[in-house]
């Protein structure tokens, strides 16, 4: 029997901020036991036209990206955010008319990485090796609308050397929220102001998350208050994938 097939939505972010993460999702999603298939008809998740009121656009995205995904046994996704726009609103653009019945078979396929590798897999031997302390931020989306919160804790809890200093409100928001942090600078700057605090007090070197929108806001604020404390993409870690330097911190590798 051929293994399961993989399709690995990529997310905007990672395809031009931080392709190693993509990169590391997809060697972890291999190593679980899939194929990884990367289709190359995605692009946007369509969550900031969706978010923008602006459902004709979000609609013919996601019709897009179901159509791209059609012959995959799974839809993987670095991102909680971009997962629950595919998993939890996909639906809510179709519902009612004839295409409901395909985005919801859709919707059903779909997982933010962590969750497949532990809950749908089980798998976690992962292969990444890491020495130190990390903290961990429970991005808004994944935490609030998909429910992840123990999988990224167990896999890396599988990780010898590895220690976990949890921070005081791990599940507070980071105060990036896309566009909520340009339109809101000021209290924007409020939140992952707190944030950091609360990350250095944990006394970890490493902070690790599941999306890079939050990991992107944080680490603008650690860098430009000069604090040592760094972001990494929890993918980059569980793979081992850390050639690239830490967010905010140097020019990546081109893919």
């Amino acid at each position: 029997m051929p293994p399961p097939r993989a399709g690995l939505f990529v997310t905007c972010l990672v395809d031009l901020m931080r392709p190693s993460v993509g990169f590391a999702a997809a060697r972890l999603i291999e190593a679980s036991g899939c194929t990884v298939v990367v289709p190359e008809l995605q692009t946007c998740c369509g969550q900031p036209a969706y978010n923008s009121g602006d459902r004709d656009t979000a609609r013919s995205i996601a019709l897009q990206t179901v159509r791209a995904f059609a012959d995959c046994d799974y839809v993987v996704v670095p991102s909680g955010s971009c997962a629950a726009m595919l998993k939890v609103h996909y639906p809510r653009l179709v519902a009612g008319d004839e295409l409901e019945s395909e985005v919801r078979t859709f919707a059903s396929k779909v997982h933010e990485l962590c969750t497949f590798l532990a809950d749908v897999r089980r798998y976690t031997n992962v292969p990444g090796r890491y020495e130190g302390r990390v903290t961990y931020h429970d991005a808004c989306s994944g935490l609030r609308e998909l429910g992840v919160k123990s999988a990224p804790r167990r896999l890396l809890g599988n990780m010898p050397g590895l220690e976990l200093a949890e921070m005081r409100e791990a599940e507070a928001c980071c105060g990036f929220g896309g566009l909520f942090a340009e339109k809101y600078a000021g209290i924007s700057n409020a939140i992952v102001t707190r944030k950091a605090d609360d990350a250095t007090a944990s006394g970890a070197s490493l902070m690790l998350a599941g999306d890079l929108g939050c990991l992107m806001n944080i680490a603008g604020k650690l860098t430009r208050e000069g604090r040592q404390l760094t972001c990494r993409h929890v993918a980059e870690v569980l793979a081992g994938e850390l050639s690239d330097p830490p967010i905010g911190h140097g020019k990546v590798a081109s893919p």
